[in-house]
């Protein structure tokens, strides 16, 4: 009956699959990930008389507040770490990068009344995109705006910028071409530079540079925006610790103390820069690996330098100032106060007097707006110190910020189909209620009273100004913590979706045992029960890690240790049968090594970022200290590949010399020997000897690596036109297996650098150690062994893939992925290509060889008298080299996210249905327990996603992503794997 089905006969489930967990992951995905209705109104300077505050004296009818400066400039360093920018002597340790930006230091050292350094807390996630949103319109970003990080869409949601077009403002930017995409008609002339070429770190800030300096000198704008991007490529590319960042450091610095000087000289009256503000700052952090997106200390820590050039400006009452203050390190005293991003947009609008953008919740920051405040007063009289009437200025601002944002949170409870809570409703308003009772009958009849002395009104302004910020902090912190929107419908179908693909799949198992009557021997019985509970045991202890943030941050660890516990029972099991132990035992020093390296891996903290770069081989760097090791570390990835490469050698005197699969081994080899020559390459030009030009070894052979793989790829699909009948049905599997591996292998290994061949090594060895041990309740004697699989094993692939994945250096969070991998070969940004690029290298090693080597598990069931040192008698025995190489690549029969698996089907042959039905168990029965994990994870984000948006909302990406990834690799694969050739004559003779 399958015979007259065909292919799709047995392969139909698969792609059902695929479509329930796209239709589930859509639904869940639509109503879990965090999101904010962005309302569509407006701010103008007629709200005004609806609230309770003053009016400004001014002439200008678009004012707010009464403009305290005439211009701004803005400069964005894009990832500026705040120890960039603040002395050293603030920090328990000086590093290299520190004290680098000296002009701005000794700015605020020099003029510590009018020049300031902040540290700003950013609000994850900390990607630019998010951050130029919350920067300019003062709201809340959310995860669901990641998605658009490279094809920005243009902002609705009033903002700063709308403001000030639409207040007769001009401004003119210049650098990051993020800031046309979110702002497409708003600038008076822009000139923006692609962003997304992290390997460039130059052009942005040469063009910045080209245009900032003409720009000072013009009168044809009233805020200017500079975007550089250099620092923030050189970490992603360099890391924090490197000469690249360092020297750009430097460069900032220079073009910095010329900013500063031109705006000096032209300060005085009745120059061009007599009222102009200047702010430094940066967009968010990143760690020392240079990467950023979440939440982490380094990542949300950035830093502000603002300088006013009006003489005298305000001071700041000492009650609302943040300040401390040490010496640096030439013994100059400087102060450092904080503030959040968040008040950004509202700070400023405050300074130029422009209506604040409708959606803002942050507060004005007293210190920010003491620097362009001056001597501006409401009518105040003479009398007064400059202390009070600063004071009554800040006052009346906290007034409209307050009511403004009072008028945002009701829009938006009355707009939004989820908002607030009603509890927190009344909650705000009781507390604005408060506020805006003390300055109705008391604060603002004084203000208008000019004859009260500063004993009457500065007690009653200290109670007003802390009645605002008690409502505005109130705001804040609820919005940072129930500020969300789940459709909990969507979330439930997506659900429930997801179980009725459990449900099709444990009908798919019941219907494979009845067609091919799977069973098993009596000998087997007890052995399989046991692996199966214990199995299901394990990954009951996965999935119950999921509930605690801990154990999600220790994910690699938690997978060794269990894979750990796994070698120990496989070793028990080796001493009771008296064989495998050399494999048991190997298995667990392989599994301790493992536990080392994911320590090391994982190590965001570390000392130097070495760890960290996509092209070392730091694994070997572990030790560096010592020049053997330098050397070490140049050598021994080429020679582990050569290795590789003379077993793929081998494998072609074997059953693989046959059209066409000897040309795509050879195709491998000639790839792995381009990559040594490119490492050669590199290598001498660290040592300062150059082989070869520079762009050979950068560009062309990366390409034409990648050339050969995709020629291998279009021979194995015109193959695929042809039955390989002169073929029997192991051999064949055993051949697509290892050509397709072996046509992935070459661009996984160039991507993951020279630590490549060193986990692949790694995974050979371990990959070995469970295909043997797979064996080990199997009788010699040929007529006793089964063709059918367990769970025991599948679930050490599982946990072993988990652990590769964290031995390459990745972890499941933005900062996790080697940015530079999606550069090898190619200087240009495109999207496309380079997202491609970056998923390879990402899961290359934990789910796209592992689903393509899968077949090997069964392949090593027709291997029968497997002797105990099978990995080396099989180099001296040419008729084997075929299976010898089944068992080496099993490097990549793991599978990390989603252990599903596809089945092998081989007609005619009933120990291939055999093979079919035991992994297509193995497909049901573990990916049902791998959704569960994924369940259960869901629901754990539901409940604690607030409280560690930088932990859950990444994993959920990665897990969502590797899913989808794994469920399209197993319905290709298994389109590909479908053989249809001869019966094996020993199979037939065994009467299986």
């Amino acid at each position: 009956m399958e015979n007259g089905k065909g292919k799709w006969g047995y392969i139909w489930w698969q792609w059902v699959t695929l479509i329930l967990h796209l239709v589930a992951i859509l639904l869940f995905t639509r109503g879990f990930l965090l999101t904010r209705t962005e309302l569509p109104f407006y701010s103008h300077s007629s709200d005004l008389r609806q609230s309770p505050c003053l009016s400004p004296d001014s002439n200008s009818s678009s004012s707010w507040t009464k403009p305290s400066v005439n211009r701004i400039v803005i400069i964005v360093l894009d990832a500026l770490r705040f120890d960039f920018l603040a002395p050293s002597t603030f920090f328990p340790e000086s590093k290299a990068w520190m004290d680098k930006l000296q002009v701005l230091k000794n700015a605020a050292s020099t003029h510590p009344s009018s020049a300031r350094i902040f540290k700003a807390i950013a609000d994850p996630p900390t990607t630019s995109l998010q951050r130029l949103k919350g920067l300019t319109t003062g709201g809340l970003p959310t995860f669901v705006d990641v998605g658009n990080s490279f094809g920005a869409p243009a902002i609705v949601e009033d903002n700063f910028l709308n403001q000030l077009v639409q207040n007769g403002k001009k401004v003119v930017m210049m650098g990051d071409d993020t800031w046309t995409q979110l702002f497409p008609h708003h600038f008076e002339r822009s000139y923006p530079y692609p962003s997304f070429n992290v390997k460039d770190l130059h052009t942005v800030d040469n063009g910045c540079i080209d245009h900032l300096f003409p720009s000072l000198h013009e009168e044809d704008w009233d805020v200017l925006i500079a975007h550089f991007l250099g620092v923030d490529h050189a970490g992603h590319i360099f890391g924090v610790d490197s000469t690249p960042m360092i020297e750009k450091l430097e460069q900032y610095n220079k073009v910095l103390e010329r900013v500063i000087e031109v705006l000096e000289n032209q300060s005085g009256p009745g120059n061009l820069h007599e009222n102009t503000l200047l702010v430094v700052m940066g967009d968010h952090g990143q760690t020392l690996n240079g990467d950023h997106g979440g939440g982490s200390s380094e990542e949300v820590e950035t830093a502000i330098f603002a300088m006013s050039f009006k003489q005298p400006p305000s001071v700041v009452p000492p009650e609302f100032d943040t300040y401390s203050c040490q010496l640096d390190l030439d013994g100059k005293n400087v102060c450092i106060s904080s503030m959040q991003q968040l008040d950004f947009a509202v700070t400023i609008s405050a300074l130029l007097g422009i209506p604040f953008p409708y959606g803002s919740i942050g507060q004005i920051n007293p210190e920010l707006y003491a620097l362009g405040a001056g001597s501006q007063n409401l009518g105040a009289s003479q009398e007064q110190s400059e202390s009070d009437i600063w004071m009554q200025n800040y006052a009346n601002a906290m007034c409209i910020n307050s009511w403004q944002v009072k008028r945002y949170i009701d829009a938006y409870s009355a707009s939004s189909a989820v908002g607030f809570s009603h509890d927190d409703v009344s909650r705000i308003a009781s507390v604005y209620a408060q506020a805006e009772d003390q300055w109705s009958h008391s604060t603002k009849h004084l203000l208008i009273d000019r004859n009260n002395g500063s004993n009457t009104l500065v007690p009653v302004l200290e109670r007003q100004i802390n009645a605002y910020f008690n409502f505005l902090s109130t705001v804040a912190e609820l919005a940072r913590s129930k500020w969300t929107e789940f459709n909990l419908n969507l979330m439930g179908t997506g659900i429930g979706i997801m179980l009725i693909s459990l449900i099709f799949q444990f009908l798919a198992i019941v219907r494979a045992n009845k067609q091919h009557s799977l069973t098993s021997s009596s000998s087997r019985d007890s052995w399989n029960t046991s692996a199966v509970a214990f199995s299901i045991f394990l990954l009951g202890i996965r999935a119950c890690s999921f509930l605690s943030n801990s154990y999600i941050l220790e994910e690699g660890k938690v997978a060794n240790f269990l894979l750990s516990t796994s070698g120990i029972v496989a070793l028990r099991q080796s001493i009771i049968k008296d064989k495998l132990l050399m494999e048991s035992v190997g298995f667990l020093l392989l599994s301790t090594f493992c536990r080392f390296v994911i320590e090391v891996g994982l190590s965001k903290q570390a000392a130097t970022s070495a760890f960290m770069k996509g092209y070392t081989s730091w694994i070997l760097n572990i030790v560096s200290g010592l020049p053997v090791w330098d050397y070490a570390a140049e050598v021994v990835p080429m020679l582990v590949l050569v290795l590789l490469a003379f077993w793929l050698y081998k494998a072609t005197s074997g059953s693989f010399s046959v059209w066409p699969w000897k040309y795509v081994i050879l195709g491998t080899i000639l790839s792995y020997m381009l990559i040594i020559v490119q490492w050669i390459t590199d290598s001498s030009n660290r040592f300062g000897v150059a082989l070869l030009p520079e762009s050979i070894g950068r560009n062309i052979i990366p390409r034409i690596v990648y050339a050969i793989a995709l020629g291998q790829f279009i021979f194995m699909a015109f193959h695929q036109l042809f039955k390989d009948n002169y073929l029997d049905c192991k051999t064949s599997l055993v051949a697509k297996t290892t050509a397709m591996l072996s046509t992935w292998s070459s661009i996984v290994i160039l991507l993951s650098g020279k630590q490549g061949p060193m986990i692949a090594f790694a995974s050979i060895s371990g990959g070995y150690c469970i295909m043997r041990l797979n064996n080990i309740e199997e009788d010699n004697k040929e007529h006793q062994r089964s063709f059918s699989v367990g769970p025991f094993p599948v679930m050490q692939w599982s946990l072993f893939a988990t652990c590769l994945f964290f031995c390459s250096g990745h972890w499941c969070a933005f900062d996790g992925l080697r940015y530079g991998a999606a550069f090898i070969g190619f200087e240009e940004f495109m999207l496309v290509r380079q997202a491609i690029l970056l998923t390879i290298d990402t899961f290359g090693f934990s789910i796209i060889l592992p689903v393509f080597g899968l077949p090997l598990l069964i392949a090593t069931k027709y291997q029968t008298n497997i002797g105990k040192h099978f990995l080396f008698t099989q180099l001296s025995q040419p008729n084997d080299h075929s299976m010898f190489y089944v068992d080496v690549f099993n490097i990549w029969v793991h599978n990390s996210s989603y252990d599903d698996f596809y089945d092998i089907m081989c007609n005619n042959s009933k120990a291939a249905l055999d093979g079919k039905c035991a992994l297509l168990y193995l497909n049901v029965s573990h990916c049902s327990i791998s959704a569960y994990l994924r369940l259960v994870q869901y629901f754990n984000a539901y409940n604690l996603f607030l409280q560690v948006w930088g932990l859950f909302a990444p994993k959920f990406v990665f897990d969502v992503f590797g899913l989808i990834l794994t469920d399209v690799l197993i319905c290709f694969a298994s389109i590909y794997y479908f053989v249809q050739g001869k019966d094996d004559p020993s199979l037939k003779s065994s009467g299986r």
